[in-house]
């Protein structure tokens, strides 16, 4: 019994030891996997197997059984198949430590060729590209960027299919991978996949919620991608079916491209053709025809349009183009974009807009606005368009009686609303524009005076800009324009008018968030006029404008006394009981109200502004701004601040603010006068 049971434990061991072999050769097999997931998975497994058995040999030890004296042979044999068992985890370990340090040589050298990649990706070089990040993914086959890397110069190379299978690759080692996810995104669209496309952006959005505008980027690119091949299908199937409409647009088109024809014979053709651009289709068949190519392929047209001095047939050339470019660019990305991408159309298009032949400066502007009128058309002009001049160019329009000073400002409203447009409008502030403005200013008489209102609008939104602001704040002239279009608002009434001055109340409002010496100088002068116009004594102003006026008045001037000593001085000076500021505190409109009690605060600083106050209801007044139920705290917290200073200027004022129990309520907005 006693042998018979030796013999089954001598199996057992025997059966273990068979196990560990098998373990042991499954660990080697999965460290020369080339799935860097189930290396990467096996490496851990024989760590762990390590760990385990540095364990186990501290706790054996620790209690030792000695099995010799029931069967020697047994313990012999049991003790051979351990050391065997040992010695093949001494060589996973040695080995493990190997790999380890050629991992990191590795690592070097995948680096290296990544880098050598990146240099001949650069330029332009994409078969080289490609070669290098191969090298470097024998080398280490889990690194994710030359998986992402290769499939960017794949997709240079228009092999789809390979950069798709990069990508899927690149997910195994990082499944949160956004460039894969993007790439794949890029490549499934050139197969026109556009679900899958659709759904490897959305992946984008679900990794990174952040990434809103690079999502709407791309699955906007996806949409229009998707409509440009329906278009043209259905394009191609009027052809087909022999459509009288669909022929003729390509009849059209190959007449116009016979050469060396007189240039009124290409002038009506043209406008033949303008004429047949009923809807998609036929704008779909004028681009699918090369229509965009006239004026690469035609020499007379192409030297007509772009003459610099351009005769009667040439001006009728260029507007009957330009109408043409209409047509076919009307609700259709896709022609939008490829008129910009000709060289021809895209040099000239910044001399057409200046050129002082008025209907080619017209349909210019109409051609503008099908792009500046919605976001894509915007981007697109930004990236194919240089407008570092375009503002000065706009602007000039401003000149113009007719409906190109209001489409111009109409554009330029438009334009800025892209942060690219105001960076570039940076760089010809100071030397082009604002010497114009100031000009646009001073001449508000004769200019179009609704479109001069409109602009000084723009200029202020422009202001929104740090570093344009600062260019305006400093610019001496550009305030004494402002000033002096103040000035004339007192001698001209009408409502126009009355839109410059609130435009440029406006502008000086935004302007004076900034703080240098030019704004010192003229706050005193800014303060006067604002007081002029708020207290008009035939009420001229006040009641054309309403609370308009008030609001931007009082807003400016609140600013100019903020710092300003003498501005505080010269209004206490003009208005010596505060009349004008006690009036606008009575406002329903809670913005004058607290912009007027912010500034009758920093005047109360002037000595003898509060005494002058002492027969009046000032108290009362800020009192019931101060414990109201204002819905902007500003209200409470400036009248507060107001009655308090007005207490400390002129203690005679507390005996009124105990008469109409007013203490507890001001000492409950104590927190608000902690910088009295």
């Amino acid at each position: 019994m006693l042998v018979e049971a030796d013999q089954e434990e001598e199996e057992e061991d025997f059966q273990r030891f068979l196990r560990r072999v098998d373990d042991i050769a499954n660990l080697v097999q999965g460290l020369n996997s080339s799935d860097p997931a189930v290396k990467e998975r096996t490496i851990a497994e024989a760590e762990k197997r390590l760990h385990d058995q540095e364990t186990s040999r501290e706790e054996e030890s620790k209690t030792t059984v000695n099995r010799t004296v029931i069967n020697t042979r047994a313990s012999d044999v049991a003790n051979a198949k351990a050391v065997n068992a040992d010695g093949f985890l001494a060589i996973l370990e040695k080995d493990a430590k190997e790999r380890a340090k050629q991992r990191k040589r590795n690592e070097h050298l995948a680096n290296a060729l990544k880098e050598k990649g990146n240099d001949a990706f650069r330029k332009g070089d994409y078969v080289v590209a490609i070669q290098r990040y191969t090298e470097g993914l024998e080398k280490l086959k889990d690194k994710q960027e030359l998986y992402t890397n290769r499939a960017q110069a794949y997709l240079k190379m228009h092999e789809c299919e390979k950069a798709i299978t990069d990508c899927e690759w690149a997910l195994k080692c990082n499944e949160k991978c956004i460039k894969a996810y993007f790439l794949m995104g890029k490549a499934h669209l050139a197969l026109r996949h556009y679900s899958e496309s659709r759904q490897c952006y959305e992946k984008i959005l679900q990794i990174d919620p952040q990434k809103e505008t690079l999502f709407k980027d791309c699955m906007n690119e996806v949409n229009l991608e998707e409509k440009r091949m329906k278009d043209e299908e259905r394009a191609m199937k009027e052809v087909q079916s022999g459509k009288l409409a669909a022929l003729s647009i390509k009849e059209m088109l190959q007449k116009l491209d016979r050469p060396d024809q007189n240039i009124l014979y290409y002038t009506g053709g043209i406008r033949l053709l303008t004429g047949a651009m009923k809807d998609c289709i036929e704008q779909t068949l004028f681009r699918t025809n090369n229509g965009f190519s006239i004026l690469k392929d035609n020499e007379i047209v192409r030297r007509g349009f772009c003459a610099e001095r351009k005769n009667a047939a040439e001006v009728d050339l260029s507007v009957s183009l330009l109408f043409l470019w209409q047509a076919v660019c009307t609700g259709n990305e896709e022609n939008q974009h490829l008129l910009l991408t000709q060289p021809d159309v895209n040099a000239q298009l910044p001399k057409l807009l200046s050129s002082e032949v008025s209907e080619i400066q017209k349909e210019t502007l109409a051609l503008i606005s099908l792009y500046s009128e919605n976001e894509n058309g915007r981007r697109l002009l930004v990236r194919h368009q240089d407008l570092t001049k375009w503002l000065q160019i706009l602007m000039t329009c401003v000149k113009s009686t007719d409906a190109r000073a209001s489409s111009a400002m109409n554009i330029l409203s438009d334009l800025t609303k892209e942060e690219r447009f105001k960076t570039q409008c940076r760089a010809m502030l100071s030397t082009g524009v604002l010497p114009l403005f100031t000009q646009l200013l001073t001449s508000a008489k004769l200019v179009n005076q609704a479109a001069l209102a409109h602009c000084i609008g723009i200029m202020g939104n422009l202001c929104a800009d740090v570093v344009i602001r600062m260019q305006m704040a400093e610019c001496k002239e550009c305030w004494q324009a402002c000033l002096k279009l103040v000035d004339e608002c007192f001698d001209v009434s009408t409502p126009k008018y009355q839109e410059c001055l609130f435009a440029v109340l406006g502008l000086m409002m935004n302007l004076l968030l900034e703080s240098n010496v030019i704004i010192q100088y003229f706050a005193v002068d800014i303060s006067g006029r604002c007081m002029s116009l708020l207290s008009d004594k035939d009420g001229r102003i006040v009641t054309a404008g309403g609370q308009i006026t008030s609001n931007y008045g009082i807003k400016t001037l609140s600013i100019c006394t903020r710092n300003n000593r003498q501005a505080q001085e010269d209004l206490v000076k003009s208005d010596k009981r505060f009349s004008v500021l006690l009036k606008l505190l009575d406002s329903e409109n809670e913005i004058i109200v607290g912009n007027a009690a912010f500034c009758l605060g920093q005047c109360l600083a002037v000595p003898g502004a509060a005494t002058s106050l002492l027969n009046s209801n000032v108290v009362m007044i800020l009192l019931k701004h101060a414990g109201g139920d204002a819905t902007r705290t500003s209200v409470q917290e400036n009248a507060a601040i107001a009655l308090g200073k007005l207490c400390v200027a002129e203690s005679r004022h507390i005996f009124q603010l105990r008469k109409l129990n007013g203490l507890a309520i001001l000492n409950s907005s104590m927190k608000y006068i902690h910088s009295i």
